[in-house]
């Protein structure tokens, strides 16, 4: 009998712990921090994912072109990234062993196999952002229809089933697939989990901040993921790093079907409420424009530099392979002040996020044009470092104005207009890989840089165009009015749109600013 107690007493702790950690997930504001958590994890993961094959792939299209073949002595390439000294061994040692067999060209079929293996490398880098560029207009669309947690939930899931497809890769065919699949869970997994924080986090500074970190969580999984996909390659072999992304990813849906619960009756009553404004139309909205035209441009530079800056050193100042992977270690310091400043200014200064905007993209257009002015490791990671901030005061400024934009002159469902924000990244980081390199070989690395930086530069003028936005009036939510209740969840993203300003007719407007011309046409295309 007293043995069977403690046996009896066991599910019934179990009973009470499972209600004690269910009450805790019930609480709003709990729960939105989890959920920020989760989301925070899954930009990582993405990121991680997008550059710990950085210092591996080398190795993957290396072994795919050792196979035997006809010509396979003389096409050898170099399997890891070299400097110009091991270049130049290697070379030599290849010419040498190719005289034997072919001395009229021993000196010219070294360089071919090089450049296919960097168009291959390009081109895998590419294809994650050709397929989220093609799949976010859909995914915005169905976020809007399903909710956040859904997608967010299914976005793992393909990043999973991607991540494990790269453990196991033999081939290029399949990394290439894997690379592609990823880019689909990333444009379900990353557009929702923005949408998502901008609808937990409705109200400023708090917006700012959460976003904030989500963009500095992106930025720290760029950094660590080369060396530590290198690391692991090395001590604990191929599939290893991608194994550990996987059980992460895993845990990251596990964690979220605990929060959320997407599948139950509640997630089902949310996903009944009115659809948010349609993707087409957000798209002719003239501020939204401004501001997904300017996170394409500042996001170019680092599309361009990332494929071709590595060259350029070896070349201009006889960089090691030590130094060309750590020139962009020191930018995560300076990224991350951008966005504390950042939010520290939006939260005193509200109204010139603008500003914030315009002068993050004049830093980035000077840090360009200094690049290729650099001639020793230290100025040149001080242009990177200054490169890197501008781009998080671009960020970190407009992300926040986008959801803004979306309350006070839509319905405030986030999917489709975050969905936007993807396809700006996806536009830079698509053509970078591919075009980049095209650029330097046909025009050179100075050119590409100073007409990236002159780009930014005349960009930011542009965002004058925004100074009125911060004149428009937050909405207050249905509950709000209804209830006088606060915001507590995905229910409040029903808004009911207070306008400042009426039209002769009683309609509710916007206040005046430079679009005044745009508004009859742009209401045109939105009544149809």
């Amino acid at each position: 009998m007293e043995a069977a107690a403690p046996a009896g007493q066991a599910p019934a702790a179990a009973s009470k712990l499972s209600e004690v950690v269910g009450a805790a997930l019930q609480d709003p504001r709990r729960q939105r921090r989890l959920v920020l958590v989760i989301v925070c994890v899954a930009l990582f993961l993405d990121n991680m994912l997008y550059m710990v094959i950085v210092p591996i792939v080398p190795y993957y299209i290396s072994a795919a072109n050792e196979k035997p073949t006809p010509t396979s002595k003389v096409n050898e390439p170099i399997l890891p990234p070299t400097t110009l000294v091991n270049a130049s061994a290697s070379t030599a040692n290849t010419s040498v062993s190719s005289t034997a067999a072919t001395p009229a060209v021993s000196t010219v079929q070294p360089h071919h196999p090089e450049d296919s293996e960097d168009v291959k490398i390009g081109a895998l880098f590419a294809s994650k952002a050709i397929l989220q560029l093609l799949v976010n207009p859909l995914s915005g669309t169905f976020i809007d229809r399903m909710s956040y947690d859904l997608p967010l939930l299914m976005g793992l899931g393909v990043l999973f089933a991607s991540t494990v497809m790269f453990a196991f890769a033999e081939d290029y065919a399949t990394l290439f697939a894997a690379r592609s699949l990823q880019g689909l869970g990333s444009a379900f997994a990353d557009t929702s989990g923005i949408a998502m924080i901008a609808d937990k986090y409705p109200e400023e500074p708090e917006r700012s901040r959460a976003l904030g970190l989500a963009l500095a969580f992106i930025s720290f999984g760029s950094l660590v993921a080369p060396p530590f996909g290198g690391f692991l390659h090395r001590f604990a072999g191929k599939p290893a790093p991608f194994l550990v992304l996987a059980t992460v990813s895993l845990l990251d849906a596990l964690l979220l079907l605990a929060v959320a619960k997407p599948f139950s009756a509640a997630a089902r009553a949310r996903a009944n409420l009115p659809v948010g404004t349609p993707i087409h139309r957000l798209m002719l909205d003239p501020y939204i424009a401004v501001v997904a035209g300017a996170l394409t441009t500042c996001n170019i530079p680092l599309a361009f530099l990332e494929p071709t800056i590595a060259t350029w050193m070896r070349h201009t100042m006889a960089a090691s392979e030590l130094e060309t992977g750590m020139a962009w270690l020191p930018a995560f310091v300076p990224h991350v002040l951008g966005v504390y400043l950042t939010v520290r200014l939006a939260a005193r200064y509200p109204h010139l996020q603008w500003l914030y905007g315009a002068f993050g993209l004049a830093v980035i257009g000077a840090s360009s044009c200094l690049v290729p002015a650099c001639r020793s490791f230290a100025p040149l990671v001080v242009s990177l470092c200054g490169l890197c901030f501008g781009i998080a005061l671009v960020d970190t400024a407009l992300l926040p104005t986008l959801a803004f934009l979306v309350d006070v002159r839509h319905v405030s469902v986030y999917g489709s207009v975050y969905a936007i924000a993807d396809i700006s990244y996806s536009v830079a980081y698509a053509l970078g890989p591919i075009v980049a390199g095209h650029i330097v070989h046909s025009l050179g690395f100075v050119q590409l840089s100073l007409g990236m930086g002159l780009a930014n530069l005349l960009y930011a003028p542009v965002l004058l165009l925004l100074r009125n936005v911060g004149l428009l009036k937050r909405s207050r939510s249905e509950r709000d009015v209804l209830l006088d209740e606060p915001p507590q969840g995905l229910y409040d993203a029903v808004r009911l749109r207070e306008r400042p300003v009426s039209d002769q007719n009683g309609a509710p407007g916007s206040p005046p600013g430079p679009f005044d011309e745009c508004e009859d046409d742009f209401n045109y295309f939105a009544r149809s």
